[in-house]
C-alpha cells in the first residue's frame, strides 16, 4: 500500500500530476479541490494516497489531507460508486458543499455531477448520512471556495489553457459540448487551467 508521496512535482496535467520521489515518477489523479492548492512545477510537494490495484491498471489516487483521502474511501464503499465517480464527485464540489448536501438531503445538487443519476445521488444520501457523523466538524476544514491557485503553468506543456481546461473536464467524465460551452462561458484572456475548471465547475453546480 503506498499511504504518501513526498517529492518534486514535475508535471501538472489537471486532474494528473507526475510526481518524482527519488528518481521514480509518479502519475496521480487529484480531485480538483486538491489540485488547486498544489505547489508550482519544479517545488517539493507531499500528497496523501489511495492506490487501487485492478486486473488492468494499477492507480494513485492523491490528495492534500489525510481526511480528503478518508472522505473518498466512504465514497468508494457506497454502491455504485467507483475511484472515477468519487473523484468527479469531489472535483464538482467542496467537502463542506457535500456534507451540506447529505445533511439537507439535496439529492438535486449531485444529480448535476457528471456519472451521478437521480438513483445514485438519493443512495449517496442515504448511505453517506451515517458515516460523515464519524468525521466530525473536522471534515469542513480542508476545503475552501477560496483555495489558492498556483499561476505558474508547466512550460512543456504546450496545450493552451483552455485546451487543458476542456480535457480535465473531460477526464472527469463531463461530456465534451458541456465541456466546452462551460470553459467558453467562463474563460478569459490571462486566466490559467486551473483558475478556468475551477470557474467552469461552479458554473455547472
Amino acid at each position: 500500500m503506498i499511504g504518501r508521496l513526498q517529492g518534486i512535482l514535475l508535471e501538472k496535467q489537471p486532474p494528473e500530476v507526475v510526481i518524482d520521489v527519488n528518481g521514480v515518477g509518479y502519475e496521480v489523479q487529484m480531485p480538483m479541490t486538491c489540485f488547486y492548492d498544489l505547489p508550482n512545477v519544479g517545488e517539493n510537494v507531499s500528497v496523501f494516497t489511495h492506490f487501487v490495484v485492478r486486473e488492468d491498471a494499477q492507480l494513485l489516487f492523491g490528495f492534500n489531507s489525510k481526511v480528503a483521502r478518508a472522505l473518498f474511501r466512504e465514497l468508494i464503499k457506497a454502491n455504485g460508486v467507483g475511484p472515477k465517480l468519487a473523484l468527479a464527485i469531489l472535483s464538482g464540489m467542496s467537502a463542506e458543499q457535500f456534507v451540506s448536501c447529505v445533511n439537507s438531503n439535496d439529492a438535486t445538487t449531485l444529480v448535476k455531477i457528471p456519472g451521478v443519476g437521480k438513483k445514485t445521488a438519493e443512495r449517496l444520501v442515504l448511505e453517506m448520512k451515517d458515516k460523515l457523523k464519524d468525521f466530525g466538524h473536522d471534515l469542513l476544514t480542508p476545503f475552501s471556495d477560496s483555495a489558492v491557485i498556483s499561476p505558474q503553468e508547466d512550460p512543456t506543456i504546450s496545450d493552451t489553457p483552455v485546451d487543458e481546461a476542456i480535457a480535465a473536464l473531460v477526464a472527469l467524465g463531463y461530456k465534451l459540448p458541456q465541456a466546452q460551452k462551460s470553459v467558453k462561458s467562463v474563460g478569459k484572456p490571462g486566466m490559467n487551467t486551473e483558475s478556468i475548471i475551477k470557474d467552469a465547475l461552479k458554473s455547472m453546480m
